[in-house]
């Protein structure tokens, strides 16, 4: 393809003008196809949608009405559905889409549509759209009587050319033969049959007296002008408070989203700063762990030193009695483990003070020391008889943390179960760090503390509805009072008034909730 310089004058060699020409045209037919392949694939696909256009007509319409809009494309499809009727080699015959007009009535009968183009092709190479219309009379002619009063309007007909260069049909000629539906447009019929609705714009017939707009008196132009303004403002009106309604809409949809997020954030603050707390209950576990194994490994090394002390020398060296130097080792061995023991004389001269399970346990301690110290078996049994366990030294030194631990078990129960209004949460929330012991504190209680153990036990284990003095939490669990703890307080019937404990600082204590907006607390 040649690109021209019209400010250049030199004279151009025939065989490259003629050449760009081709190609020229060439082009043009090829991104005529292409087109129509695009504009097809944008309406099977629906792709105009995605543009806010509701529907293929209004796209073309829209966005192509410097190219002819939705009549081009309407014209090209016409082609692309000609041309994929014909075979192969009648294919090349089409090379426009004015060709293709006189053809549309024979789509439907592909064998005509194929005879009528090769009628044409036999007198030229390339037909034009007269040769095709020729061609189609001689395979479907249509007849068509006319009245009286077709024959009247024949005579009386104006004929127009198209004078638009932008329109289909630009330079054809036709008869006016009817009324147009509007002021602006003539239907006219072209030799070729086919009727259309054409712009005056698009016509050159100055002479044709085209009817003019209707015009309306003085008055009444006023009243349409001032209906016109009245509509215009209450449009703009509605508009504007639709504008302002859905900013207020956002605006509240966004403080919403902002507020549960906050509260999300907060609920999740909360939960990772008890779990830090658990985490670091963990660590000194841990940690007070490590030093018994520590202390357990400095125990074993003195049981070792013992043990090698006296296996220094043969049996038959010893006899019945320890030679003076194993004699010294020995109590050397025995003193050291015998610094921390428990004197069982002073148990005798001053009782223990707390109870009798606090004296066993000081026994066993005492007689597993010994037992270590002299490796003596029989002392060992004897302790794990006191303190109720297996006869192995991590048996016995595990029931003797857990009996150490007795005497603030039963205090912390009592204080629990003295406390006025006591319910079954209340006592499982100190009870279950000492489930290991229950055996032995429950020993310790009196028949009295045990009943009401008893009881608080069975009426929770009963269904109840919330009340009067019911301990409640909220049910919704995207509230913050979901983790709080509250007390009814107030019963109104098919309401309640609860008192937060997390709001004893604040000037309002208590709200009202229905019931089923509340739960019955229980220990996170």
């Amino acid at each position: 393809m040649l690109i021209l310089d019209r400010s250049e004058k030199s004279a151009l060699d025939y065989a490259v003008l003629n050449t760009s020409i081709q190609e020229t045209f060439a082009a043009i037919d090829r991104f005529e196809w292409q087109a129509s392949d695009e504009l097809r694939l944008m309406r099977d696909n629906s792709y105009y949608k995605n543009g806010a256009y509701i529907s293929f007509e209004e796209y073309c319409q829209s966005e192509l009405t410097k190219h002819g809009g939705y009549r081009r494309v309407k014209d090209l499809f016409a082609v692309k559905r000609v041309v994929e009727t014909l075979p192969e080699d009648l294919r090349d015959k089409i090379t426009k889409p004015s060709q293709t007009r006189p053809l549309l009535r024979l789509v439907k009968t592909p064998d005509k549509l194929q005879q009528a183009v090769a009628i044409a092709a036999q007198e030229k190479p390339f037909p034009t759209a007269a040769d095709f219309a020729k061609a189609v009379q001689q395979v479907a002619p249509t007849t068509k009587r006319t009245t009286k009063k077709e024959k009247s309007q024949t005579q009386l007909c104006n004929f127009v050319t198209v004078s638009s260069q932008s329109h289909p049909r630009y330079g054809d000629s036709g008869a006016i033969e009817a009324d147009a539906p509007n002021v602006w447009q003539q239907i006219v019929t072209f030799p070729d049959g086919e009727r259309l609705l054409i712009n005056n714009g698009d016509l050159d017939a100055a002479s044709v007296p085209f009817r003019k707009e209707q015009t309306y008196p003085p008055e009444y132009t006023e009243a349409i002008a001032q209906i016109k303004e009245q509509y215009q403002q209450e449009l703009e009106r509605l508009s504007q408070e639709l504008r302002i309604g859905l900013q207020t809409e956002a605006s509240t949809r966004a403080e919403e989203q902002a507020k549960e997020q906050i509260q999300s954030l907060q609920n999740l603050y909360k939960q990772q700063k008890e779990q830090n707390i658990q985490l670091q209950q963990r660590l000194d576990e841990m940690e007070s762990l490590r030093q018994l194994e520590a202390e357990n490994q400095q125990l074993k090394q003195r049981i070792q030193d013992l043990e090698n002390a006296v296996q220094e020398r043969p049996q038959e060296q010893w006899g019945n009695t320890m030679t003076q130097q194993a004699s010294k080792a020995l109590n050397k061995q025995v003193k050291l483990a015998l610094e921390k023991t428990i004197d069982l004389r002073s148990l005798a001269v001053v009782p223990p003070k707390e109870n009798a399970q606090e004296c066993l346990r000081l026994m066993g301690m005492a007689l597993k020391n010994l037992a270590s110290a002299m490796n003596n078996a029989q002392a060992l049994e004897a302790a794990a008889i006191i303190l109720g366990s297996e006869p192995t030294t991590q048996a016995i030194a595990y029931r003797a943390e857990q009996l150490q631990i007795l005497p603030q078990a039963v205090s912390d129960i009592r204080q629990v179960l003295a406390k006025s209004g006591c319910t079954w949460q209340d006592y499982w929330a100190v009870a279950q760090e000492y489930e290991v012991i229950k055996s032995d504190y429950w020993a310790e209680l009196t028949n009295q503390e045990t009943d009401l153990i008893t009881a608080l036990q069975n009426a929770s284990s009963q269904p109840d509805t919330i009340g009067l003095g019911s301990i409640v939490a909220h049910a919704d669990p995207y509230r913050t009072l979901y983790i709080e703890r509250g007390e009814v307080v107030e019963d109104l019937g098919e309401e309640v008034v609860v008192a937060w404990d997390c709001w004893k600082e604040r000037s309002k204590k208590t709200e009202r909730y229905f019931r089923d907006e509340l739960r019955f607390w229980q220990l996170q």
